[in-house]
């Protein structure tokens, strides 16, 4: 073999390797079923858990902001403080705040309103 090929070749083996040795954590997605509304489904004993934190809590509730109007699927205003709740909830991927005395649950990344509690 020739040394320019012997280098190429050296040189393909170690980049054909790099995506390999460059992969080094595993990245798992979960999805759940979402209505045309982006409503979520929340059992009632978790309905129940969350009415119990949100009033132990006693977070003071806001007037809706100006223009807006709460509902399933509506973008939250970036103003409107949201809350995490407890461990003991079990509703980490949701946060909360309180408009009009009901708990508005809240994607924290897009702020959609996915669930308004009564």
């Amino acid at each position: 073999m020739t040394r320019s090929f012997m280098i190429a070749f050296a040189a393909a083996t170690v980049l054909a390797s790099a995506p390999a040795m460059a992969q080094s954590s595993t990245t798992t997605t979960t999805t759940r079923e979402v209505g045309t509304t982006g409503s979520i489904t929340i059992a009632p004993e978790q309905r129940t858990k969350i009415k119990e934190y949100v009033m132990k809590e006693k977070r003071a509730s806001r007037p809706a902001p100006s223009g807006f109007t709460v509902s399933t699927g509506a973008t939250l205003p970036a103003d409107v403080e949201l809350y995490t709740f407890g461990s003991d909830v079990g509703v980490k991927e949701y946060r909360y705040t309180v408009i009009g005395n009901r708990t508005v649950l809240v994607e924290p990344g897009s702020r959609r309103i996915v669930q308004v509690i009564e």
